[in-house]
């Protein structure tokens, strides 16, 4: 059983997106990667104005300062946590 988070898309790989990891983003939204599998996450970018969102920011620039490991922005958090707050952001 699960539920929908409409304001989060699933990223979808081709098998040469995938090789490559360059998959495009539609014009309003943002890759993240979130969890120790760094699972991507795409979110609409007005969610960068919300607190909620902007403590998980300042976790990551915390953690990661600007350098991120998989050269997106990586949020420090688990999968569900990630998921719980932004449930509640659209």
């Amino acid at each position: 059983m699960g539920f929908r988070l409409p304001g989060i898309r699933k990223a979808s790989f081709s098998a040469n997106q995938a090789s490559s990891k360059a998959v495009d983003v539609e014009k309003g939204y943002l890759a993240v990667y979130v969890g120790e599998k760094m699972r991507r996450f795409v979110i609409p970018v007005s969610y960068l104005n919300k607190p909620s969102f902007q403590d998980l920011l300042s976790q990551a620039e915390e953690e990661f300062g600007y350098h991120h490991p998989n050269g997106g922005l990586t949020i420090p958090c688990s999968e569900d946590v990630f998921q719980h707050i932004t449930s509640f952001l659209n």
